[in-house]
Order: structure tokens, then C-alpha cells, then sequence
């Protein structure tokens, strides 16, 4: 059995206010119109829902069968106010939700400041931030996981739209100690001779970094895969291989002595670019246009 929900809107506000006439003043409709829609809500239901007759200059009776059904009415209509009320607190972020997806180096260096920036300006606003490489948080997205994902370059995904953010500064890091610090530049030679630590496939700054190969010709004797960019920059420091790796991650090693930047082959500085992805087909909520925005304000 099946509930006609405008039908029983009328029957429970004729029920909280025991008349036909203020209900249809409450609801802007004619008294007819509130006595024919009880009637049809009767006639779809197939049971007397108001006493009729004895009492009709009393005000409004209801059934045993019409008392069950406004408790019930009352509990439906007090839920889509719930349900109204919230999305209204949602819409004018004083509650809710937002989930964020990072690749490891925006999360680690670049994401804190503006994490912090949302909380002050949103305090009822819960934050989750999912950490992983590139591929990983794109897959997130796509499976609706998450609702705004940052990572370190585009995908080759119709279903995704990539908006450029910012940059990001590489270098080219290894050990004080190595021979790619004898000269100014060093050469195409000793570039292919050195091990060079890698991420995992997947991750955006190898992309980067396997795109830097491809176009200084450079191919590596050997090359050793590492899970993050602190493990990485951490062999690096220890001689274990050459790397490069975001500025942020080594700026620290470097400031101590611990590692020291290698020129790069093609005079320039070497950037890449980070970007805000979003599902294309999905609308943004008011809490993922509010941290857009602040993205926007702060790049």
C-alpha cells in the first residue's frame, strides 16, 4: 500500500488542527479542497479516517484507523523537516562534511596551510583527508570516495576535470659526496651511470621525473623504487642513488649538509605542475565550491 504524500499532508494538518477550515488556511487551498483530498486519501487507503455525522459541529474526530495514521504523519513530516532543516544548515556551511583526496607531497607540504585556513572559517565543518599517490586518490574520486582530490598532474580520465593550481618546484638531489658534483653540469654519461631512486608507478612525481629522463635522454643503468619521497631523499642523503624530488621534501636535508642539489642538465629551473580534480558529471557542493574559492584566494 502505497502512501499519497500530498494527500497526507493535508489529512495531518487537519488533524493537528482539528479543522477542515484552518487547515485549508494553512495550507492556502479552499476547505472543499481539504475535504476532498482526505476523502481521496480515505478512498486510496480503503479506511474511515474522520468521524463523521454525531460530531461534525465538534471539530474534527478522527478514527481509531485516523489517529494511527497522524502519529505516524507526524512522525514522517517531523523527519522532512529534519531533513529540510540540515540541508539548510549544509547549504549555509554551519554543518557537514568534506572530504578531501591529496597525493603524499601536496599532503605533506602543501595542503596543511589551507586545511587550517578552512577550519577557522568553517569551525562546524568536519574535514577528512585521504593520503595516497596520484592514480590512488583519482580512483577515490571516481568512485565518488571523496569529493575534491589534489594531486601532483593531470590523468588521462574523460571523467575527471583537471583545473591548474599551482607549481611546484623539482630538484635533482644526491649525496655531497657524489660524482655528479665534480663539474658544473654534469654529463649525459655519468647521469646514465647513476642509480636513480624512483616511486612506485602511479605516483605523480615519478611521471615527472621518468618525463625529465625521456627528454635529457637520459637512461639509467639502474633504478630502485621507493614508497615515499621522505624514503627516497633519505637513501638519497645515505649515497644509495640520485633523485628528484619536490624542493620541500629536501630543503631541510640540504640546509644540514646532508644532501646537496645537482644541477640541472638543461639550464632552467625544473616545475611541475599541481591540479584540483573533480568527477566532471558531479555537482559541486556549497562546501566544495567554499574550498575552491580558498584555493583560488591563497595560490
Amino acid at each position: 500500500m502505497a502512501l499519497n504524500l500530498h494527500l497526507l499532508r493535508i489529512f495531518h494538518v487537519v488533524a493537528e488542527l482539528r479543522s477542515f477550515s484552518r487547515a485549508g488556511e494553512a495550507l492556502f487551498i479552499s476547505q472543499p479542497a481539504v475535504s476532498k483530498g482526505v476523502r481521496e486519501l480515505e478512498r486510496q487507503l480503503d479506511v474511515p479516517l474522520i468521524e463523521r455525522g454525531a460530531h461534525a459541529g465538534r471539530g474534527v474526530k478522527l478514527t481509531e484507523n485516523g489517529a494511527a495514521l497522524a502519529e505516524h504523519s507526524r512522525g514522517i513530516f517531523a523527519l522532512e523537516r529534519a531533513a529540510a532543516e540540515d540541508l539548510r544548515a549544509r547549504v549555509e556551511l554551519r554543518q557537514g562534511r568534506l572530504l578531501l583526496g591529496a597525493s603524499t607531497t601536496i599532503a605533506a607540504y602543501w595542503l596543511p596551510p589551507y586545511l587550517a585556513a578552512f577550519a577557522r572559517q568553517f569551525p562546524a565543518i568536519e574535514l577528512q583527508v585521504r593520503v595516497g599517490n596520484t592514480r590512488t586518490i583519482a580512483d577515490a574520486l571516481i568512485g565518488c570516495e571523496i569529493d575534491l582530490a589534489l594531486v601532483e598532474g593531470p590523468l588521462d580520465d574523460v571523467r575527471l576535470s583537471a583545473t591548474h593550481w599551482r607549481d611546484d618546484e623539482l630538484q635533482i638531489i644526491a649525496h655531497p659526496h657524489s660524482a655528479l658534483l665534480g663539474k658544473r653540469r654534469p654529463t649525459l654519461t655519468q647521469l646514465n651511470a647513476s642509480v636513480w631512486l624512483l616511486r612506485e608507478p602511479g605516483s605523480g612525481t615519478r611521471e615527472v621525473t621518468e618525463r625529465m629522463l625521456r627528454a635529457q635522454r637520459i637512461v639509467p643503468a639502474r633504478t630502485i623504487e621507493l614508497g615515499s619521497n621522505e624514503a627516497i631523499a633519505r637513501a638519497a642523503a645515505v649515497g644509495l642513488g640520485v633523485a628528484m624530488l619536490p624542493a620541500h621534501v629536501v630543503q631541510e636535508l640540504t640546509r644540514l649538509g646532508e644532501l646537496e642539489i645537482v644541477p640541472n642538465p638543461s639550464a632552467g629551473r625544473l616545475l611541475r605542475p599541481l591540479f584540483v580534480l573533480q568527477l566532471r558529471q558531479r555537482p559541486q557542493s556549497p562546501l566544495v565550491r567554499a574550498f575552491r574559492q580558498l584555493l583560488r584566494e591563497s595560490a
